[in-house]
């Protein structure tokens, strides 16, 4: 566990990175003076505007780490980690394209055969197509191992019964990568019998049903499954090979930026109202909130070294979303108690309306993802703890 040694060192980010950047932010400049998008904090999850993601993808920045032949720039995993930290630094709408090219396509680069990797990776890159991930379960949330969803082998194929839960997108994406049990119950290993299959999402027997945020928004669905044939050449690798998949998925999913930046322009709008009105516990807690987030960011860039590797920093990665997601939901309550007071007669700014989105959906940051509860048990066993 590499936050385990206290001589680990942290990788610079490199000079082509950092000229990458000023790019990013001179286009992201123009669309925002072009008002082509509003900002908003959580924009990774409820920022879902295709177009916008046509334009990152025509500029090279989706799956830009990717092979040309799949449609990538073939670039660093730190170009791609700058890019998607200025994407959230202004709150830009990602949402379309964020989990899938986040975590299926490393997968499906990873696991999938050619038919795959042909079909899907360059329409991913292109903006084209949209994933949505089909993980948890009404009874199986961060507990994996209990997933109930079953495909049953027939000729050609495979066919799916169950449901889903917190499917994000869902209700827009194109395709789902639903990981399933394949195997027969009870085995000696928990773990075993489970497998992946890409399910097209405008298949018969799919039934969507939203599920709404306290503020009103919908990313969250429940996806039902009622006989939904899946065809041989839709299998992610081989039957059983499930949990090893979804283990290397989830570094990606949990060490990522999102997971300490999606409150940023909150936090940048803080800063804003300080240097206005320089008070004392604002400057204090602006230092503290800012040491924290550069650590975090540290952090998520030694895993990204890990990655790059072909390593799965399981436990690295369940620690940066333990940590992230905390910091996340403290630093809307410290930003509550240092935002200036406003009347009610008084019209809400945009610092306003971004602290009120942010409370409420703060309480879903620590859940997503794994719940933090059960990642501690990941941290603990790692550490010889029970």
């Amino acid at each position: 566990m590499i936050f385990q040694d206290p001589g680990f060192s942290l990788p610079e980010l490199p000079a082509a990175a950092e000229a990458l950047r000023e790019e990013v932010r001179g286009f992201l400049d123009v669309e925002l003076k072009a008002g082509s998008f509003e900002p908003c904090c959580n924009a990774w999850m409820d920022g879902h505007e295709p177009e916008f993601s046509r334009k990152l993808a025509r500029r090279g920045w989706i799956g830009m780490t990717w092979p040309r032949k799949y449609g990538g720039q073939e670039r660093s995993v730190f170009e791609n980690f700058v890019v998607n930290e200025e994407l959230l630094a202004v709150g830009a709408p990602v949402a379309a394209h964020w989990a899938g090219v986040r975590q299926t396509g490393p997968l499906l680069m990873r696991f999938g055969n050619d038919a795959i990797k042909d079909f899907f990776l360059a329409r991913m890159a292109r903006a084209e197509i949209f994933f949505s991930i089909g993980l948890s379960e009404p009874d199986a949330g961060s507990d994996l191992a209990q997933v109930r969803t079953r495909a049953r082998r027939i000729d050609g194929g495979w066919v799916i019964n169950g449901r889903k839960i917190w499917s994000s997108g869902a209700h827009r994406a194109d395709f789902m990568v639903v990981f399933c049990r394949t195997g027969a119950e009870g085995e000696a290993d928990r773990r075993a019998g489970f497998s992946q299959l890409i399910v097209d999402l405008k298949a018969p027997g799919i039934t969507i049903r939203p599920i709404y945020m306290m503020s009103g928004a919908h990313h969250f669905n429940e996806t039902i499954f009622d006989d939904v044939f899946v065809a041989d050449d839709r299998l992610i690798g081989k039957p059983g090979e499930g949990w090893s998949q979804v283990v290397s998925e989830l570094g990606y999913e949990r060490s990522g930026p999102e997971r300490f930046m999606s409150i940023f322009p909150l936090l940048a709008g803080l800063v804003r109202i300080a240097a206005a009105d320089p008070e004392l516990r604002r400057i204090v807690a602006l230092g503290q909130l800012t040491a924290r987030l550069w650590t975090l960011r540290r952090m998520s860039i030694a895993l990204l070294a890990l990655l790059a590797k072909g390593e799965s920093p399981e436990v690295e990665a369940a620690l940066v979303k333990d940590l992230g997601t905390r910091f996340e939901r403290e630093t809307v309550e410290i930003v509550r108690g240092l935002a200036p007071p406003r009347s009610s007669d008084e019209p809400a700014s945009e610092f306003d309306v971004l602290l009120a989105k942010c409370m409420l959906a703060a309480p879903a940051f620590t859940l997503r993802g794994g719940t933090n509860e059960i990642l501690r048990n990941v941290i603990a066993r790692s550490l010889g703890l029970r």
